[in-house]
This record gives structure tokens, sequence and C-alpha cells, in this order.
């Protein structure tokens, strides 16, 4: 009977039919509470032993075929199975428990091909023990234990200021690896959407022997009080005064490239369109433009004077109809 030390379901206090993500939940809880740099001064090497055991039982169990192999052999399974799915040759008569297969096969023992008159061999024993089936993947028909190309992937998201979304820069992004939590530095492109995954290679969960799996960063992009963003183009709002929109003017407008002086012409309305090209996002194919729409802005308080000036605007212009093209 195994050692209770050994049980790995025990360990994370796992049932032996437990899911992949009860495994996962039980795993952050019990790292988070085993961790050693959370443990009292005195008991920080008895924690990062518990961690560790946390650790080793988690890298089994994650592994559908690590985790089938621990079921059938315990905790032992690696040193039974052997490379290739083999067993070493430190077990006595070559078989796990000491049995000697040799004995099954009479004189045609696995050192003489493996196979008694019947036509069944010492793998194929074997494999009885280890779970194996036919020989998809294999050499010759024998089964060998997969083991995983790399360690798992992790899913983390982050939301960029409008801003570092359109010229790129850099953000910080806090994910769990390991068993805690990091934080790294991420360089992000310019004109990246909201939405994207950007894949950074080698920044996953890692697993002895193997290289490390992928951060999977999904970009989410906040909303700016003054700028949208359509395609690879840009649209800005840009207040003017009644002045300004009579008269024309002359007006700072801030851009991705820094504030240019942009000209209003004379009678502009409300919703005029300016295009200043190639102000707008870098793209594949170019920089796209950045508009801005017009808007007169009038004061909240309007006091006799403004509203005797209205009337006398009015007047002048008494021939134009300005809703005489709204129709249903």
């Amino acid at each position: 009977m195994k050692n209770e030390m050994d049980d790995y379901y025990k360990i994370l206090g796992l049932k032996r039919d437990a899911t992949a993500a009860e495994l996962k939940k039980a795993y952050r809880k019990m790292a988070q509470k085993h961790h050693p740099d959370l443990a009292e001064e005195g008991n920080k090497e008895k924690a990062k032993a518990e961690f560790q055991k946390i650790q080793q039982a988690y890298d089994v169990l994650k592994d559908p075929e690590k985790r089938q192999l621990y079921d059938q052999l315990g905790p032992d399974f690696e040193r039974m199975s052997g490379p290739g799915g083999r067993p070493p040759q430190g077990f006595p008569g070559g078989g796990p428990g000491g049995y000697d297969f040799s004995e099954m096969f009479g004189d045609q023992g696995p050192g003489a091909g493996g196979r008694g008159g019947g036509g069944f061999g010492f793998e194929d024993i074997f494999r009885q023990f280890t779970g194996g089936g036919g020989g998809g993947g294999s050499r010759g028909g024998r089964t060998r234990p997969q083991r995983a190309s790399k360690g798992s992937d992790i899913q983390a998201s982050v939301t960029l200021p409008f801003a570092v979304a359109i010229t790129g820069g850099e953000t910080a992004v806090s994910i769990q690896r390991g068993g805690r939590l990091e934080t790294l530095k991420v360089k992000i492109p310019a004109g990246i959407e909201d939405g994207k995954k950007m894949r950074l290679r080698g920044q996953g969960e890692s697993l002895p022997g193997t290289p490390p799996g992928d951060l999977l960063l999904t970009i989410q992009v906040a909303e700016h009080p003054c700028f949208r963003r359509t395609g690879d183009n840009l649209i800005a709002t840009v207040p003017i005064t009644v002045s300004e929109a009579i008269k024309g003017a002359r007006i700072d407008v801030p851009t991705p490239n820094g504030t240019v002086t942009v000209t209003v012409p004379p009678g502009s309305s409300s919703g005029k369109k300016l295009r200043l090209r190639g102000l707008g996002v870098q793209g594949k194919d170019g920089a796209g433009d950045l508009l801005l729409e017009l808007s007169i802005v009038l004061p909240e308080t309007v006091g006799p004077d403004a509203c005797r000036l209205a009337e006398q605007l009015e007047s002048v212009w008494a021939t134009q109809l300005p809703r005489q093209n709204l129709r249903w």
C-alpha cells in the first residue's frame, strides 16, 4: 500500500477521480497556503519542503499520461517505466517487483528476443502494467509513454491606456506562474487593437527537462475622453467658439505625433470635419488619418447682451433656413 506521504492526491486534498479544473484549484489553494515566502521565521524550511511536495504532485497529476502511470505504478512510476516505457536494468529479473519474467518464456527470455513460443513477449506484458495500447506514435508497434513537449501556456489580460495602444510603449502584467504572483514588463507594438492576443514565447509554466510554455496575453484598450478609433483612422471632437466658427481661426490640436496647428475655415458649422492625413494609427500599409469634427460650444449662461447679438445675427441671415432639408 502506498505511503500516505507519497500519495499525490492526499497531498493536494483531492479524490482520485478529481477533474483537471479541481486539480488546478486545489493546487493554487495549497501553493498559496504553504508558500515559503509567507511562512514565519523558523518555519521556512518546513514550508519549503511542503511546497516542493505540492509542486511535485501537481506536475505529475496535471499531465494526463504521467497521471495514468502514477495511478498504475505509484510515485516510482518514472523509475519503473524507464526510458521509452521499458523497465530499467535495476529491477531484479528485468521487471518491477522482483519478478523474473524470463521464467514465462522458457529459454527465450527478454535477452532472446523477448518472445516465447506463444508469440507473447515481455514488452507485451509490461504494456499491461503501463496501460499501453496499440503502436500509435511508437516504433515497431511498441507503445512508449509520451512526455510533454513543453510546459503549460498561461492566459492573462491587460487593459492599456488608449495612447499606449496607438503609439506603442511598455506595460506591466501580473500573472500566476509557478505558484506565485509575478509581474512582467511587456513591450506593446504601436497600433494594437482591442481584443487582440499577444503570444510571449517562453513566459508560461515550465516542467523539468522541457522548455517553458507561452504567455497568451489578451489586450483590452481603455476609452479616451476625446479620441476614438475606426480602423486605422482616429476621430476627435474639437470644440470651437462662435467667433472662431464665424470668422475662422488657427487653433492648436493634440495628435499622436505632437501638437499641430489647424486652420478652421470661416463659416464652419458644428459637425464639419477636417482631415489631417497620416496622423492616425500606424498600420501595415502606412498610417491612417486624423479626422477633426468641429463642435461650436456656447457658454452655459447667456445674458441679455448675447441674446441681442444673436437676434442681430439672425436678421443678417434671415434668408437662411437651417432645417429646410430635415425630413422623415
